[in-house]
């Protein structure tokens, strides 16, 4: 039978899609990636195929699953199948310096940031900060790995040469000018099938780790678990509307990315800016509650579109 196919590497996280998936009765196969093996010389299935490779794999002890998923994906496209978030999406996945260069492009403004491998390279870029506060942060991150706040160089330096430093997958360090915003949280821009469904306030007080899912594992600290008040911490932002949004759109176009979620932070002059393209997105379920509205059944409906547009007979 023709149907979906959910790649990815985190069980967790899909069970949420899958309930969808089959409230729809729309078809589909899991292909977790946690390991595996692709023929070069095979031809793929019929199908349509959607890439959920998460960036914080390795967090997971799945430290090659994008590895994979990259050859998986090259091998679809190759041979013409619908792929949903395909080699793009993961390429901007795995790499914050490709995301900040492809917001640029299209007039999204993003906080000042260098990229750098050594730790005496580390110090010579936060020096360049002038003494302003700065952040670290991973090139492949995710959850919000490696984010540090820094308010001088000498605390940097302590950080780097001590055993709490924390070193990226990739090798790349980004460090970054803090926006100060005169409230702690964020917003993060919900997309799917290239289309704005929502905006989520996040409240950062208790840090930097903001993963939405109601799947979150013990170490996920800032994640909301039941005995949480989620709905204090992540909430939909009723009538949200700017700009920016079709600017948003306009980079996901270009990049081939049908669903995603895009994270902003305002500063105390109301300046937006964007600092992450989650192309892996989660929802909270308590939030959406609230609001009315259900990302992963938008995602199933969508995929549940594309599979019915080009194999009209699977779904009639």
């Amino acid at each position: 039978m023709t149907k979906l196919y959910i790649i990815h590497e985190n069980e967790e996280w899909t069970t949420h899609l899958f309930k969808r998936l089959d409230e729809l009765a729309i078809p589909y196969e899991d292909w977790l990636l946690t390991s595996g093996k692709v023929d070069l010389t095979a031809v793929p299935p019929e199908g349509v195929f959607y890439n959920r490779m998460s960036a914080s794999s390795h967090t997971r002890g799945n430290r090659f699953s994008p590895e994979l998923t990259s050859a998986v994906l090259s091998w679809l496209e190759h041979h013409g199948r619908t792929v949903v978030n395909g080699s793009r999406a993961l390429d901007l996945e795995l790499s914050k310096v490709k995301q900040y260069l492809e917001l640029e492009k299209y007039g999204v403004r993003t906080p000042k940031t260098t990229a750098a491998v050594g730790k005496k390279e580390f110090i010579e870029v936060a020096e360049s900060f002038a003494g302003k506060p700065f952040i670290t942060k991973h090139n492949r991150a995710g959850k919000g790995l490696g984010v540090q706040l820094f308010h001088s160089v000498k605390a940097l330096q302590e950080y780097v040469e001590g055993g709490d430093f924390e070193e990226p997958v990739d090798g790349v360090t980004l460090i970054q000018e803090y926006i100060q915003s005169p409230e702690s949280y964020i917003t993060r821009c919900e997309f799917v099938g290239g289309e704005f469904v929502y905006a989520v306030r996040v409240d950062t007080s208790e840090g930097f780790e903001l993963c939405p899912a109601d799947a979150c594992t013990i170490e996920d600290l800032f994640c909301p678990a039941e005995e949480q008040e989620a709905p204090a911490k992540f909430q939909v932002r009723k009538g949200f509307d700017h700009p920016v949004l079709e600017k948003y759109k306009q980079v996901l176009k270009g990049n081939d990315i049908q669903i995603a979620g895009i994270e902003f932070i305002e500063d105390e002059d109301g300046n937006l800016y964007t600092y992450d393209i989650n192309t892996n997105t989660n929802y909270n379920s308590e939030a959406e509650a609230n609001y009315g509205t259900y990302g992963m059944l938008e995602v199933a409906k969508y995929l549940g579109g594309k599979l019915n547009s080009h194999y009209p007979t699977i779904l009639s």
